[in-house]
């Protein structure tokens, strides 16, 4: 790391905007090292992995290609610390893990662990560090992830941490799953610019959307709309985010109306789990922001429908079979652009590439 977090104090990182932080998350030739914000990626190390996550796929797809996998980092070891729940998430990164041969461990009820009894979570994820090679965690406690990687980075065992969804804020690894399901939806289509990507549902609470949004500006002349009934329209850091970098957005809570300028329309659920009082989303009249039959009567005929899963009643089930709902192989993209994620922070890219190249 060209700039290293055990040369900064925690409270002047801390302060930091995220762009600035970037540095010390990162290693000498450009790729992460803790995986923490959107923010660490722009275009050229986005294709970069996108690029891996294909070679690995196409590697995989035989079975003495599957078993070069599994050789890579059969000597690393995995921490899954998730105290948030999550089941999609979390089998994607096991099964990432087991692509490249690294075995795991987990911890999924903070009840069942010493923080039952009190030890705090640096204690927690030091423990951790003294078994594992990489923690990957989720959390619903907003920069629990930045802080846990400053402390380990000042241990005398730093590892890497992989933010896998930190409170409202981030979730930087389902962003790079759905930038790399733009990628090859629109690989044939003239790549990933000119495009208008319509967000729907819950803006404001939606880690999903904001990270998705920030990575967005990567691309070229991407303009984005956002449908939300008023109190679940998305913040106002996003879109000053937007503004500073002069991309173009609109704001609307007419849905109907925006589907046929559509490339890509990314549904939301209603994320209530976030409530402050009991109910208070079910006051919220969201009738008018779900994708069912008359809705993909007005999408394009090469748009595509995305959602990070998992779905309620927002995506009419009648509507998975049609060649533009994408979010079955979105989640599977998940695992592959993980996979590449993670061969990337243990530095075993070459080796993959080189192989793939050999071979195809």
């Amino acid at each position: 790391m060209a700039k290293k977090l055990f040369n900064i104090a925690w409270e002047e990182f801390s302060a930091l905007p995220l762009v600035e932080k970037t540095p010390y998350l990162m290693q000498p030739d450009g790729s992460p090292y803790h995986t923490l914000f959107a923010q660490q990626f722009d275009s050229v190390l986005l294709d970069k992995l996108a690029a891996l996550a294909n070679e690995i796929r196409a590697i995989a797809k035989t079975r003495i290609g599957a078993e070069y996998l599994r050789q890579q980092v059969t000597h690393k070891r995995a921490m899954l610390y998730f105290s948030q729940p999550s089941s999609r998430t979390f089998l994607s990164f096991v099964s990432a893990c087991q692509i490249l041969g690294v075995p795991v461990g987990e911890v999924r009820d903070t009840s069942i662990s010493s923080e039952f009894k009190g030890e705090s979570r640096e204690d927690s994820v030091r423990t951790f560090s003294s078994y594992f090679d990489l923690i990957i965690m989720r959390t619903p406690e907003k920069g629990l992830a930045e802080h846990m990687a400053w402390v380990i980075s000042n241990s005398d065992r730093p590892i890497p941490i992989i933010n896998a969804g930190s409170g409202k804020d981030q979730h930087p690894t389902q962003a790079l799953l759905d930038i790399y399901t733009l990628l090859r939806s629109f690989d044939r289509g003239g790549g990933l610019h000119d495009k208008t990507v319509v967000f729907c549902g819950d803006l404001l609470r939606g880690r999903t959307v904001r990270s998705l949004s920030y990575l967005l500006t990567n691309y070229p002349r991407i303009r984005q709309i956002f449908v939300a009934p008023d109190p679940l329209q998305i913040d106002t850091d996003v879109l000053d985010i937007l503004r500073e970098k002069g991309v173009e957005f609109v704001q609307t809570d007419n849905f109907r109306s925006v589907i046929p300028e559509a490339d890509a329309v990314y549904m939301t659920r209603m994320q209530d789990e976030w409530d402050n009082y009991k109910n208070e989303s079910a006051a919220i009249d969201t009738s008018h922001f779900k994708f069912g039959l008359e809705e993909l009567a007005l999408l394009p005929p090469r748009a595509i429908i995305m959602h990070p899963l998992p779905r309620r009643d927002e995506i009419a089930v009648a509507i998975d079979d049609d060649p533009r709902a994408m979010y079955w192989r979105q989640m599977r993209n998940g695992m592959w652009i993980r996979t590449a994620l993670i061969a990337m922070t243990f530095g075993c890219e070459r080796r993959i590439h080189d192989y793939y190249c050999h071979n195809n």
